[in-house]
């Protein structure tokens, strides 16, 4: 569970790498286009561009670069030459990048158009409650903290946090210890230390926090149709806090 200094500066590598794939997605006019149109660019930005390996390809029996999770589709949506996305939706993109044997994981809900205003405000509240999550990581701080300020912020924009799926550690493998969830009370669960390398990535929901497996064994929906949205990021514990592995260019610490 603990990582060596040179194993976070792999990772840190690979997290870079994975940053600047949602910097190339950033330029993308979205519009029109369907969601396997952005997996293709995906992977082959990653296996040619960077020279690394899109670490969901092939995990778990999984076809593709990324998980494409538009509207009601809270995490795992499988991309479809089909699937074209609309001016209005909004997409998040889950992406994985395996660099030098160890790997990145990160995700963005992107906005496709204009968007209407409710829309909005759920996918700038998910942003916020990933870094509400992400100031609560320090050396001596609990799992529980992380969950308890990524809840809080979501309740009091009245929206709800999905309790079936939450962030892991990860490092030579995708999911590794401990499991992190996006709930819970202060100052219970595990003890974070120096070292420590976890996702945090909630997932939350404008209406009800219950969810659905579809029929494709993979796209996880909103029960009663309503939006969800997810941010992702891969942080590492340091000696006095944070540090955010996949952090874009756009981004600082403390947004």
């Amino acid at each position: 569970m603990i990582k060596q200094p040179e194993e976070i500066a792999l990772m840190a590598e690979a997290g870079k790498l994975l940053a600047q794939v949602f910097t190339h997605l950033d330029h993308l006019d979205l519009i029109g286009m369907s969601t396997m149109q952005v997996n293709d660019i995906v992977d082959h930005y990653i296996t040619q561009d960077l020279q690394a390996r899109p670490a969901s390809k092939g995990q778990y029996g999984y076809a593709y670069a990324l998980n494409s999770s538009r509207n009601h589709v809270v995490c795992h949506g499988v991309p479809s030459p089909t699937e074209i996305l609309q001016n209005g939706d909004i997409v998040n993109f889950d992406v994985t990048l395996e660099k030098h044997g160890f790997i990145a994981d990160s995700s963005k809900t992107y906005l496709v158009g204009e968007v209407a205003p409710a829309a909005k405000r759920l996918v700038q509240v998910t942003y916020e409650a990933l870094w509400k999550g992400i100031k609560a990581v320090r050396p001596g701080a609990r799992l529980g903290d992380i969950g308890f300020a990524i809840e809080s912020h979501a309740r009091k924009h009245g929206y709800t946090v999905v309790r079936e799926y939450c962030g892991h550690g990860i490092g030579r493998e995708m999911h590794e210890a401990p499991e992190v969830l996006h709930w819970g009370k202060p100052r219970t669960g595990l003890t974070l230390r120096e070292g420590m390398v976890f996702t945090i990535e909630p997932m939350i929901n404008q209406g009800k926090a219950a969810v659905d497996t579809e029929d494709d064994g993979w796209s996880v929906v909103t029960l009663d149709g309503k939006w969800s949205a997810q941010f992702e990021h891969t942080v590492a514990v340091t000696k006095d806090g944070v540090r955010v592995l996949t952090l874009r260019p756009d981004e600082k610490l403390g947004d």
